[in-house]
């Protein structure tokens, strides 16, 4: 063992060698401004059947979208936020965290694959669930999209009203 480590300790790294590790650890730890970089694509918004839960139908606002690269470059690893609002409420009625673009990589001008992002809470009734978009104490909601890359925060890409139509798929 103490042979291997006195070998180990005198191999010496060259400068130039050094100095190409440094820029591709650099290179990696780039954070882009995604507002400036994808667009959000071939958006549908509704109300998603989730089924019945606790023998009533429940609908959750659901949005589906893909991401298109406009700038000259290809961009990777870009997380996305979707954010549920009620009404003018303030608060998040809920949100979710999903990968836009994997570690593959999104190239320039090109659009990615359909992301679907539907939210945990909805409406539950005992109504049919076309009645349900139609009963009168029936709030409309939004999404908010935000993406990120690398350590940048959270920028806004798009905000779409949840349009009051039943989606099965």
């Amino acid at each position: 063992m103490g042979a291997m480590y006195n070998h180990l300790m005198r191999l010496r790294c060259s400068p130039l060698l050094l100095t190409l590790a440094l820029c591709a650890v650099l290179a990696a730890c780039e954070s882009r401004e995604v507002e400036n970089v994808l667009k959000v694509t071939e958006a549908q918004t509704g109300w998603y059947d989730a089924g019945v839960v606790n023998g009533e139908n429940k609908l959750v606002p659901s949005v589906t979208f893909q991401l298109q690269n406009v700038s000259d470059e290809s961009i990777a690893n870009v997380q996305i936020l979707a954010v549920f609002k009620r009404g003018d409420e303030a608060e998040s009625w809920g949100d979710r965290l999903i990968r836009g673009v994997g570690s593959d990589g999104l190239a320039a001008g090109a659009s990615g694959g359909t992301l679907v992002v539907r939210n945990e809470r909805g409406y539950t009734g005992t109504e049919s669930r076309a009645q349900m978009l139609k009963n009168k104490e029936f709030v409309d909601a939004k999404v908010n999209l935000f993406a990120r890359h690398g350590s940048r925060t959270w920028a806004k890409i798009g905000e779409l009203p949840i349009e009051r139509k039943l989606l099965t798929e």
